[in-house]
């Protein structure tokens, strides 16, 4: 099983893309957070609620837009307690992977944190329907599923996961985040599309 040094260790030497946030754009973060529940480790994925104005039903990672001053880990940290409940320190965090533009308007800056404790989400229900555990061999098994839209030439991507389609822009960071920290495969995945419903 990989550990929580390997993951650091392979987060240290990749050479992490960023994106400018220009006009039109908004600085965002999510987070990858590497929990244990009993004795498998995996990854929280949430749901959202049919009831949200925007991406309502749709898989996510904890995260949302940074606030005036905050740093991306600090927007990631913030938006886990105030999403899952769950309260984690600078420490927890063992890295970052690339930025990903996503259709609807945001430049997400994906943070990886460990978790040593078997700790309990207590999930915001006017953010989050559902919380998953997607086990880390899940995960790092997964190949993406690529389909072709008419309105652009770049492939829709998606991950089978929790016996569900988990769409990109969050299938994409999944799939990077298994690549690089499970499997030591520095991949990129910033040219990878979006489903048309993710695009509002």
């Amino acid at each position: 099983m990989v550990t929580r040094d390997d993951i650091h260790a392979r987060l240290d030497t990749f050479e992490v893309h960023r994106t400018p946030v220009v006009e039109g754009l908004r600085a965002a973060s999510v987070m990858i957070v590497v929990a244990r529940q009993g004795a498998r480790r995996g990854v929280w994925l949430t749901r959202r609620p049919a009831r949200m104005n925007r991406h309502a039903a749709q898989f996510a990672l904890p995260g949302g837009r940074l606030d005036d001053g905050e740093t991306r880990h600090q927007a990631g940290l913030r938006e886990l307690h105030e999403e899952m409940g769950i309260v984690l320190g600078d420490d927890a965090v063992l890295g970052d992977l690339d930025d990903f533009t996503t259709r609807s308007g945001y430049v997400m800056s994906p943070t990886v944190a460990w978790i040593d404790d078997e700790i309990t989400p207590a999930p915001n229900p006017d953010e989050v329907e559902h919380v998953y555990l997607i086990d880390l061999d899940e995960l790092a098994a997964a190949e993406p599923v690529f389909e072709t839209i008419p309105q652009s030439d770049r492939p829709v991507m998606s991950l089978p996961l929790i016996g569900r389609r988990i769409h990109a822009p969050t299938a994409a960071v999944l799939y990077q985040f298994a690549r690089v920290a499970l499997r030591d495969d520095p991949v990129r995945v910033a040219d990878y599309e979006q489903p048309l419903f993710a695009w509002r």
